[in-house]
């Protein structure tokens, strides 16, 4: 057959022809279907339009560039395999694997300047002044983390993509906000691989330890007359301390100063905890294994990672709720070089500034 009689019915009984009009009549159910607002959707396929716009020929008309993104959108936030989407918008299977590939990409070439840009001096002061508000730790410009996405074994991988936690994954490395933004991210990195070994190895940790950031110099913690303290990045045991990243006390023999330290540090992590879980479950496509090629993987986790910012931007509400996924310590024992002495000298300092008058806040005494 030229075409199966079932996807032949596409253009009168496919689930695009069938439920777009009556959808978009109901906002809220358009909401749950996509996973955002009609207005947002509207926004994104203006923005998109020109690179899902294909030619028609004298054998076939092309997909339109609304069904091309309603395909995606719900692939993305449904992960349902492409044979369960080539029966419920009756199309092919390998022309909806290529319509997610040949979406997913534009979504992040075209977008990730405007939602994921390079930040300013002024952008990271802001990004401090809402940690020291919504967190109480000062001259702090973002929460680190890895997420672990969960793929489909590759041939001839060995162990390469399978993590401690004993399954195969590759790795989401994330620096955010407290507005559950994504600042700077880094994609792709072998399950086996820890954290600490990505961070050291991507161009975000070159970037952060030759100061590329253009992060503001040391200032002083509010209200203080000490020494100034630099601008810090905070994480949790799996990271190496230094002088721009913050990681906890070991978690023996604390005495107040450093349990104090720990806590403020913890209010401070949570940031990418709910932000990982705000992007897992509203693109839950990364709630089972990705079904694709590892390249294939990193294209979908790049066009999720500019929606996440995209859909925060224009509809998130302040006080969004999020399920926090708890990742386990890591070991207490690290080797410290420069870099972590001085952070030994710079997380004393923090510590110190904590358990102080000036650096208390009642509500959390």
């Amino acid at each position: 057959m030229w075409v199966h009689p079932i996807i032949s019915q596409r253009a009168s009984k496919g689930q695009f022809a069938g439920l777009y009009s009556d959808l978009r009549a109901h906002p809220p159910r358009f909401f749950n279907y996509c996973r955002m607002s009609v207005a947002t959707f509207d926004r994104l396929l203006g923005e998109l339009r020109p690179a899902l716009t294909f030619q028609d020929t004298n054998m076939r008309r092309s997909v339109s560039p609304e069904e091309r993104l309603i395909i995606t959108l719900r692939y993305l936030a449904t992960g349902h395999s492409f044979s369960a989407l080539h029966f419920e918008f009756r199309m092919g299977t390998s022309t909806i694997a290529g319509v997610v590939r040949a979406t997913c990409s534009p979504i992040w070439m075209r977008l990730k300047a405007s939602v994921l840009p390079h930040p300013t001096r002024q952008q990271w002061l802001d990004i401090a002044q809402g940690f020291l508000e919504r967190a109480q730790f000062p001259n702090c410009i973002g929460a680190l983390d890895g997420k672990h996405i969960r793929v489909k074994k590759p041939p001839n991988s060995g162990s390469q993509y399978y993590n401690y936690k004993q399954f195969f994954s590759v790795v989401l490395l994330a620096l955010a906000d407290t507005n559950y933004r994504f600042i700077i991210v880094d994609i792709g990195s072998y399950g086996s691989t820890a954290v600490a070994r990505i961070l050291r190895a991507s161009r975000m940790g070159r970037w952060l330890k030759s100061n590329q950031l253009d992060v503001p110099q040391p200032a002083n913690l509010p209200g203080s007359t000490g020494p100034p303290a630099p601008y810090v990045v905070v994480g949790d045991e799996g990271f190496a301390l230094s002088s721009q990243l913050m990681r906890p006390f070991p978690r023996r023999g604390l005495d107040a100063k450093r349990r104090t330290f720990n806590y403020r540090l913890s209010r401070a992590r949570r940031f990418v905890e709910c932000a990982f879980g705000i992007f897992t479950h509203k693109w839950r496509v990364f709630l089972s294994p990705i079904q694709l090629a590892p390249q294939n993987v990193n294209v979908v986790i790049k066009a999720c990672v500019v929606l996440h910012n995209y859909v925060r931007t224009y509809e998130a509400t302040p006080d969004e709720d999020a399920q926090v996924e708890s990742l386990p310590s890591g070991s207490d024992t690290i080797q410290l070089g420069r870099s972590g002495l001085a952070g030994l000298r710079v997380r004393e300092l923090f510590a110190d500034y904590f358990l102080s008058p000036i650096g208390s806040f009642p509500s959390h005494q």
